[in-house]
Protein backbone atom coordinates (compact mmCIF):
# COMPACT_ATOMS: atom_id res chain seq x y z
CA UNK A 1 0.00 0.00 0.00
CA UNK A 2 1.34 3.24 -1.10
CA UNK A 3 2.13 6.45 1.25
CA UNK A 4 2.21 8.59 -1.37
CA UNK A 5 -1.15 11.75 -1.65
CA UNK A 6 -1.51 14.12 -4.17
CA UNK A 7 -4.14 16.48 -3.67
CA UNK A 8 -5.07 17.64 -7.16
CA UNK A 9 -6.54 21.16 -6.64
CA UNK A 10 -8.64 22.96 -8.39
CA UNK A 11 -8.97 25.69 -6.09
CA UNK A 12 -10.66 24.76 -2.91
CA UNK A 13 -8.12 25.60 -1.04
CA UNK A 14 -10.08 25.93 2.45
CA UNK A 15 -11.60 22.55 2.02
CA UNK A 16 -8.41 20.65 1.10
CA UNK A 17 -6.43 22.10 4.07
CA UNK A 18 -9.51 21.49 6.91
CA UNK A 19 -9.81 18.21 5.60
CA UNK A 20 -6.62 16.98 4.67
CA UNK A 21 -3.23 19.11 3.80
CA UNK A 22 -3.39 21.23 7.62
CA UNK A 23 -5.13 18.41 9.37
CA UNK A 24 -3.75 14.40 8.69
CA UNK A 25 -1.07 15.50 6.16
CA UNK A 26 1.68 17.33 9.10
CA UNK A 27 1.43 13.36 10.73
CA UNK A 28 0.94 11.36 7.76
CA UNK A 29 4.57 12.90 6.55
CA UNK A 30 6.16 12.45 10.13
CA UNK A 31 5.88 8.61 9.56
CA UNK A 32 7.12 8.54 6.12
CA UNK A 33 4.61 9.76 4.29
CA UNK A 34 4.98 12.05 1.15
CA UNK A 35 2.62 14.55 0.68
CA UNK A 36 2.18 17.21 -2.05
CA UNK A 37 -0.69 19.80 -3.69
CA UNK A 38 -0.83 19.84 -7.40
CA UNK A 39 -2.27 23.18 -8.92
CA UNK A 40 -3.97 21.78 -11.71
CA UNK A 41 -5.77 25.31 -12.82
CA UNK A 42 -1.67 26.25 -13.46
CA UNK A 43 -0.95 23.48 -15.43
CA UNK A 44 -3.16 22.27 -18.51
CA UNK A 45 -2.39 18.92 -19.46
CA UNK A 46 -3.52 18.62 -23.32
CA UNK A 47 -0.24 18.38 -24.44
CA UNK A 48 1.43 14.86 -25.02
CA UNK A 49 4.38 15.99 -22.72
CA UNK A 50 2.40 17.46 -20.54
CA UNK A 51 0.70 14.63 -19.75
CA UNK A 52 3.63 12.24 -19.35
CA UNK A 53 5.03 15.04 -17.21
CA UNK A 54 1.86 14.44 -14.91
CA UNK A 55 1.30 10.94 -15.37
CA UNK A 56 4.81 10.03 -14.16
CA UNK A 57 4.65 12.09 -10.78
CA UNK A 58 1.14 10.67 -10.35
CA UNK A 59 2.57 7.33 -10.68
CA UNK A 60 1.36 4.93 -8.14
CA UNK A 61 0.27 7.82 -5.37
CA UNK A 62 -3.07 7.89 -4.04
CA UNK A 63 -5.47 11.20 -5.78
CA UNK A 64 -7.31 13.66 -3.50
CA UNK A 65 -9.77 15.55 -5.65
CA UNK A 66 -11.67 17.83 -3.90
CA UNK A 67 -15.24 19.04 -4.78
CA UNK A 68 -13.92 19.65 -8.72
CA UNK A 69 -11.63 18.89 -11.36
CA UNK A 70 -10.81 20.66 -15.26
CA UNK A 71 -12.37 18.32 -17.66
CA UNK A 72 -8.86 18.24 -19.25
CA UNK A 73 -7.53 16.29 -15.66
CA UNK A 74 -10.62 13.87 -15.82
CA UNK A 75 -9.87 12.70 -19.42
CA UNK A 76 -6.01 12.23 -18.22
CA UNK A 77 -7.02 10.22 -15.36
CA UNK A 78 -9.95 8.00 -17.39
CA UNK A 79 -7.79 7.04 -19.84
CA UNK A 80 -4.99 6.37 -17.46
CA UNK A 81 -6.62 5.27 -14.24
CA UNK A 82 -4.30 2.32 -14.06
CA UNK A 83 -0.94 4.04 -13.30
CA UNK A 84 -2.50 5.94 -9.96
CA UNK A 85 -3.66 4.49 -6.81
CA UNK A 86 -6.67 4.66 -4.52
CA UNK A 87 -8.75 8.14 -5.19
CA UNK A 88 -10.57 9.85 -2.96
CA UNK A 89 -13.62 12.50 -4.06
CA UNK A 90 -13.62 14.72 -0.86
CA UNK A 91 -16.78 16.92 -0.90
CA UNK A 92 -18.26 19.45 1.64
CA UNK A 93 -21.22 20.65 0.01
CA UNK A 94 -24.53 19.62 -1.88
CA UNK A 95 -22.98 20.58 -5.16
CA UNK A 96 -26.39 19.84 -7.07
CA UNK A 97 -28.66 21.68 -4.65
CA UNK A 98 -25.98 24.91 -4.89
CA UNK A 99 -26.83 24.85 -8.26
CA UNK A 100 -30.42 24.80 -7.66
CA UNK A 101 -30.55 27.09 -4.44
CA UNK A 102 -32.41 30.43 -5.96
CA UNK A 103 -31.16 32.46 -3.32
CA UNK A 104 -27.84 31.88 -4.10
CA UNK A 105 -25.39 34.38 -5.85
CA UNK A 106 -25.74 33.44 -9.22
CA UNK A 107 -22.06 33.51 -10.14
CA UNK A 108 -22.20 30.78 -7.20
CA UNK A 109 -24.90 29.03 -9.08
CA UNK A 110 -23.09 29.14 -12.37
CA UNK A 111 -20.04 27.58 -10.96
CA UNK A 112 -21.49 24.94 -8.89
CA UNK A 113 -23.60 24.11 -12.08
CA UNK A 114 -20.45 23.61 -13.84
CA UNK A 115 -18.87 21.57 -11.30
CA UNK A 116 -22.49 19.46 -10.97
CA UNK A 117 -22.25 18.46 -14.64
CA UNK A 118 -18.86 16.94 -14.12
CA UNK A 119 -19.36 15.16 -10.84
CA UNK A 120 -20.86 12.12 -12.32
CA UNK A 121 -17.41 11.66 -14.18
CA UNK A 122 -15.90 12.40 -10.19
CA UNK A 123 -17.89 9.71 -8.90
CA UNK A 124 -16.97 7.16 -11.52
CA UNK A 125 -13.58 7.66 -11.54
CA UNK A 126 -13.48 7.31 -7.15
CA UNK A 127 -12.69 4.65 -5.34
CA UNK A 128 -14.47 6.43 -2.11
CA UNK A 129 -16.49 9.56 -1.47
CA UNK A 130 -15.66 11.35 1.20
CA UNK A 131 -17.94 13.93 2.77
CA UNK A 132 -18.32 16.26 5.80
CA UNK A 133 -21.56 15.43 7.17
CA UNK A 134 -23.89 12.50 7.82
CA UNK A 135 -26.72 14.18 5.56
CA UNK A 136 -24.62 14.50 3.14
CA UNK A 137 -24.00 10.84 3.16
CA UNK A 138 -27.55 10.64 2.55
CA UNK A 139 -27.14 12.25 -0.88
CA UNK A 140 -24.66 10.17 -2.34
CA UNK A 141 -26.26 7.01 -1.95
CA UNK A 142 -27.25 5.09 -4.45
CA UNK A 143 -25.15 7.04 -6.42
CA UNK A 144 -21.60 5.54 -5.20
CA UNK A 145 -20.63 2.03 -3.65
CA UNK A 146 -18.60 3.47 -0.66
CA UNK A 147 -19.30 6.83 0.86
CA UNK A 148 -17.28 7.94 4.61
CA UNK A 149 -18.12 10.60 6.83
CA UNK A 150 -14.96 12.59 7.75
CA UNK A 151 -16.57 15.04 10.32
CA UNK A 152 -14.12 19.04 10.40
CA UNK A 153 -11.19 18.46 11.76
CA UNK A 154 -10.33 21.66 14.51
CA UNK A 155 -6.83 23.29 12.80
CA UNK A 156 -7.18 27.21 15.27
CA UNK A 157 -5.94 26.87 18.90
CA UNK A 158 -8.42 27.28 21.50
CA UNK A 159 -8.31 30.82 22.93
CA UNK A 160 -7.87 31.44 26.48
CA UNK A 161 -11.81 32.94 27.71
CA UNK A 162 -10.36 36.17 29.81
CA UNK A 163 -12.34 38.61 27.32
CA UNK A 164 -15.48 37.21 28.82
CA UNK A 165 -13.87 38.54 32.59
CA UNK A 166 -16.33 41.70 32.13
CA UNK A 167 -19.94 42.30 32.27
CA UNK A 168 -20.73 43.93 29.17
CA UNK A 169 -21.29 47.82 29.04
CA UNK A 170 -20.70 51.07 27.13
CA UNK A 171 -17.17 51.15 27.61
CA UNK A 172 -16.31 47.59 26.67
CA UNK A 173 -19.25 46.22 24.32
CA UNK A 174 -19.93 42.79 23.77
CA UNK A 175 -18.70 41.47 20.00
CA UNK A 176 -21.17 39.86 18.09
CA UNK A 177 -19.82 38.47 15.39
CA UNK A 178 -21.07 36.80 11.85
CA UNK A 179 -18.45 35.28 10.06
CA UNK A 180 -19.95 33.23 7.16
CA UNK A 181 -19.93 33.62 3.44
CA UNK A 182 -22.00 35.28 1.10
CA UNK A 183 -23.70 31.56 0.44
CA UNK A 184 -25.59 32.28 3.81
CA UNK A 185 -26.23 35.61 3.48
CA UNK A 186 -30.18 34.96 3.14
CA UNK A 187 -29.94 33.08 6.58
CA UNK A 188 -27.96 36.11 7.69
CA UNK A 189 -31.06 38.49 6.25
CA UNK A 190 -33.75 36.64 8.71
CA UNK A 191 -32.40 37.12 11.63
CA UNK A 192 -30.85 40.62 11.03
CA UNK A 193 -33.97 42.27 12.68
CA UNK A 194 -33.07 40.65 16.14
CA UNK A 195 -30.15 42.77 15.39
CA UNK A 196 -31.21 45.53 14.74
CA UNK A 197 -33.76 45.63 17.90
CA UNK A 198 -30.48 44.40 19.91
CA UNK A 199 -28.58 47.27 19.03
CA UNK A 200 -31.02 49.87 19.69
CA UNK A 201 -32.11 48.58 23.24
CA UNK A 202 -28.35 48.23 24.80
CA UNK A 203 -25.20 50.49 24.10
CA UNK A 204 -23.21 47.03 25.72
CA UNK A 205 -23.00 45.05 22.19
CA UNK A 206 -21.06 45.85 18.72
CA UNK A 207 -21.26 43.54 15.68
CA UNK A 208 -18.77 42.01 13.31
CA UNK A 209 -19.98 41.34 10.01
CA UNK A 210 -17.22 40.09 7.89
CA UNK A 211 -19.64 40.62 4.21
CA UNK A 212 -18.12 43.96 3.57
CA UNK A 213 -20.33 45.66 0.70
CA UNK A 214 -23.38 43.01 0.72
CA UNK A 215 -23.55 43.37 4.39
CA UNK A 216 -27.54 43.75 4.92
CA UNK A 217 -28.13 47.12 4.32
CA UNK A 218 -29.90 47.11 7.93
CA UNK A 219 -26.37 46.36 9.60
CA UNK A 220 -24.54 48.40 7.56
CA UNK A 221 -26.32 51.24 8.74
CA UNK A 222 -25.92 50.35 12.65
CA UNK A 223 -23.76 52.88 14.37
CA UNK A 224 -21.70 49.75 16.61
CA UNK A 225 -21.69 47.58 13.41
CA UNK A 226 -18.42 46.96 11.35
CA UNK A 227 -18.65 44.76 8.29
CA UNK A 228 -15.01 43.91 7.45
CA UNK A 229 -14.58 42.68 3.80
CA UNK A 230 -14.07 38.85 3.21
CA UNK A 231 -10.76 38.01 3.51
CA UNK A 232 -8.40 35.37 1.88
CA UNK A 233 -8.10 32.16 3.37
CA UNK A 234 -5.01 32.22 4.57
CA UNK A 235 -5.09 35.99 5.70
CA UNK A 236 -8.86 34.44 7.65
CA UNK A 237 -6.89 32.29 9.69
CA UNK A 238 -4.55 34.75 11.22
CA UNK A 239 -7.71 36.85 11.97
CA UNK A 240 -8.98 33.91 13.16
CA UNK A 241 -6.62 32.93 15.49
CA UNK A 242 -6.02 36.97 17.00
CA UNK A 243 -10.18 38.13 16.89
CA UNK A 244 -11.83 37.88 20.17
CA UNK A 245 -15.81 37.49 19.89
CA UNK A 246 -17.90 36.81 22.74
CA UNK A 247 -21.16 35.71 20.75
CA UNK A 248 -21.11 34.09 17.09
CA UNK A 249 -23.96 33.38 14.95
CA UNK A 250 -24.65 30.57 12.99
CA UNK A 251 -28.06 30.76 11.55
CA UNK A 252 -29.08 27.80 8.80
CA UNK A 253 -32.84 28.09 7.55
CA UNK A 254 -34.32 24.98 6.43
CA UNK A 255 -32.81 23.98 2.47
CA UNK A 256 -31.91 21.16 0.55
CA UNK A 257 -28.06 22.99 0.21
CA UNK A 258 -28.00 24.05 4.07
CA UNK A 259 -29.48 20.28 4.64
CA UNK A 260 -25.88 19.14 3.80
CA UNK A 261 -23.90 21.04 6.38
CA UNK A 262 -21.24 20.38 8.32
CA UNK A 263 -20.83 21.66 11.98
CA UNK A 264 -18.06 23.63 11.35
CA UNK A 265 -19.39 26.60 12.10
CA UNK A 266 -19.31 24.98 15.27
CA UNK A 267 -15.46 24.99 15.53
CA UNK A 268 -15.19 28.36 13.70
CA UNK A 269 -16.73 30.37 16.91
CA UNK A 270 -15.02 28.46 20.03
CA UNK A 271 -11.68 29.23 17.83
CA UNK A 272 -12.65 32.73 18.10
CA UNK A 273 -13.40 32.44 22.17
CA UNK A 274 -17.42 32.77 21.48
CA UNK A 275 -20.41 31.11 22.11
CA UNK A 276 -22.64 30.59 19.28
CA UNK A 277 -25.60 30.52 18.31
CA UNK A 278 -27.17 28.16 15.86
CA UNK A 279 -30.70 27.04 14.30
CA UNK A 280 -32.08 24.64 15.68
CA UNK A 281 -31.67 22.01 13.22
CA UNK A 282 -29.01 19.71 11.48
CA UNK A 283 -26.11 19.47 11.83
CA UNK A 284 -26.34 21.85 14.49
CA UNK A 285 -28.57 19.64 16.94
CA UNK A 286 -26.06 17.06 16.76
CA UNK A 287 -23.14 18.62 18.28
CA UNK A 288 -25.00 21.65 20.40
CA UNK A 289 -26.69 20.67 23.76
CA UNK A 290 -28.94 23.77 24.17
CA UNK A 291 -27.88 26.33 27.15
CA UNK A 292 -24.75 24.16 27.55
CA UNK A 293 -22.52 24.63 24.80
CA UNK A 294 -24.22 26.97 23.05
CA UNK A 295 -27.76 27.93 22.43
CA UNK A 296 -30.28 26.59 19.91
CA UNK A 297 -32.83 29.32 18.49
CA UNK A 298 -36.00 29.00 16.23
CA UNK A 299 -35.93 30.67 12.33
CA UNK A 300 -37.84 33.27 14.31
CA UNK A 301 -36.20 36.90 14.93
CA UNK A 302 -37.98 36.82 18.05
CA UNK A 303 -36.46 33.66 19.03
CA UNK A 304 -32.61 34.93 18.32
CA UNK A 305 -33.32 38.25 20.12
CA UNK A 306 -34.11 35.95 23.21
CA UNK A 307 -30.63 34.13 22.98
CA UNK A 308 -29.35 37.31 22.60
CA UNK A 309 -30.43 39.06 25.61
CA UNK A 310 -30.02 35.94 27.59
CA UNK A 311 -25.97 35.38 26.96
CA UNK A 312 -25.89 39.39 27.38
CA UNK A 313 -27.88 38.94 30.69
CA UNK A 314 -26.49 36.54 32.12
CA UNK A 315 -22.62 36.66 31.33
CA UNK A 316 -21.20 34.17 33.97
CA UNK A 317 -23.62 31.73 32.09
CA UNK A 318 -22.19 32.51 28.99
CA UNK A 319 -18.66 32.41 30.07
CA UNK A 320 -19.35 28.94 31.14
CA UNK A 321 -21.58 28.07 27.71
CA UNK A 322 -17.93 29.37 25.89
CA UNK A 323 -15.77 27.15 27.97
CA UNK A 324 -17.98 23.91 27.14
CA UNK A 325 -17.56 25.07 23.46
CA UNK A 326 -14.48 24.81 23.49
CA UNK A 327 -14.25 21.23 25.58
CA UNK A 328 -16.86 20.13 22.44
CA UNK A 329 -14.32 21.63 19.91
CA UNK A 330 -11.06 20.18 21.22
CA UNK A 331 -13.03 16.36 21.67
CA UNK A 332 -14.79 16.17 18.00
CA UNK A 333 -12.52 18.18 16.47
CA UNK A 334 -9.24 16.42 17.53
CA UNK A 335 -7.08 16.22 14.60
CA UNK A 336 -5.77 12.53 15.19
CA UNK A 337 -9.34 11.98 14.32
CA UNK A 338 -8.39 13.00 10.33
CA UNK A 339 -4.95 11.20 10.31
CA UNK A 340 -6.28 7.97 11.26
CA UNK A 341 -8.73 8.20 8.66
CA UNK A 342 -6.38 8.64 5.78
CA UNK A 343 -4.06 6.50 7.29
CA UNK A 344 -6.92 3.61 6.79
CA UNK A 345 -6.81 4.34 3.42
Amino acid sequence: MTNRWVVLSDGARPTEDIYFLESAAPSLRSSGGVVSRLATRRWRVPLALSAALALRRLAGANLIICRALAPAWLRLLERHREVVGRICYLVDDDIPAAMDEATLPASYRARMARVARLQPRLLALADEVVVSSEALAARFAGRHPRVSVLTPPLLAPLPALTHFDHRPDAAAPWWVGYHGTRAHLPDLSRVAPALVDLHDATDSVGFEVMLGQHTPAELGALARCTAPSPLPWSRFREYQRQRRIHIGLAPLLDTPFNRGKSFIKFLDIAAMGGVGIYSRRLPYTEIVEDGVNGLLADDSPEDWYRCLTRLLDHPQEAGRMAQAAADTARRVGEAGGAVEFWRAR
